[in-house]
């Protein structure tokens, strides 16, 4: 049968598979809308089965709120290129993901995947197969963080790195203050007692290498390690930190003088921890060609 160019408009608007596709599943189907949809998906299937093993790393970080600005989440979805992460569907994808796990709070990435996905007709996983057989590479739903307090304040930098705290007093300017220092100085953990123990054990390790070579009086080492540690802590840990717009005062001093008190903070940076695969502009437009 004729296949008219109506029928491959629904079926572009019913799977957002390319015009050619969505012929050729129509002929190859007689026109069957609904087998032409399922034939499709299966495509789309195969085709986020062969890319799954391209490393993603490039993406963004989409930050949701409550309403009442109490509670704050933030999701890292990633793909292969730069180009793809600033495309206006994978930016929607991003968005509609945040506002799930703010509306369902699942338990982890993989309950997450199984939901349906906010302001679309399909689950999280379903539409990421979709998208990676329409826009043609690799995507992941990474991570998510969710931050609940009294005040809430959030900081996106580029939509590559995204920042939430939690404060107890203060209000939401001074909370995205903070947010914004935590993208800014990367923090290990908010105050001395949440830095793991095997990160000061090591950091010690090397204190006291450096200064036995020294050749000091054991008690002047002693003091010389117990002032590095405590130079250390400070610069790892949130409170410790001079404020990035005052430099002159900590953060802990700046909670201090606005009668506030941090929570607990979360920052995701994309592709963070991903080893990334180092390729030239070409070989990324071969690759895409290629499939």
């Amino acid at each position: 049968m004729a296949i008219t160019a109506s029928q491959v408009k629904e079926l572009r608007e019913r799977t957002g598979a390319g015009m050619m596709e969505c012929k050729k599943a129509l002929v190859e189907t007689d026109g069957d809308m609904d087998t032409a949809i399922e034939n499709l998906r299966k495509s789309g299937l195969a085709k986020a089965d062969k890319k799954a093993s391209r490393v993603a790393a490039e993406g963004v970080v989409a930050i949701a709120a409550s309403e009442d600005g109490s509670r704050g989440v933030m999701v890292e979805i990633n793909c292969e290129t730069d180009f793809v992460a600033k495309g206006d569907e994978f930016v929607e994808f991003a968005d509609q993901i945040a506002a799930t796990v703010l509306a369902n709070s699942p338990a982890d990435v993989a309950a997450l995947n199984e939901m349906n996905l906010e302001g679309g007709s399909n689950t999280v996983e379903g539409r990421r197969q979709e998208l990676i057989a329409k826009l043609g590479e690799n995507m992941t739903v990474r991570r998510f963080s969710v931050v609940e307090g009294g005040v809430i304040g959030s900081y996106s930098h580029g939509g590559r790195i995204g920042v939430m705290t939690a404060l107890e007093g203060g209000d939401a300017v001074l909370a995205k203050d903070v947010s914004m220092h935590v993208a800014a100085s990367k923090p290990v953990a908010l105050a001395e007692e949440d830095i793991p123990a095997e990160v000061l054990e090591k950091e010690k390790a090397v204190f006291i290498a450096q200064a036995e070579e020294s050749g000091k009086p054991a008690e002047i080492i002693e003091k010389m390690i117990v002032g590095r540690m405590k130079k250390f802590v400070n610069e790892i840990t949130l409170l410790g930190q001079p404020f990035v717009k005052d430099p002159d005062v900590t953060v802990a001093k700046l909670m201090s003088n606005n009668n506030a008190k941090v929570v607990e903070f979360a920052r995701l940076e994309v592709g963070e921890g991903i080893e990334k695969k180092e390729e030239n502009f070409a070989d990324e437009v071969m690759a895409q060609v290629n499939g």
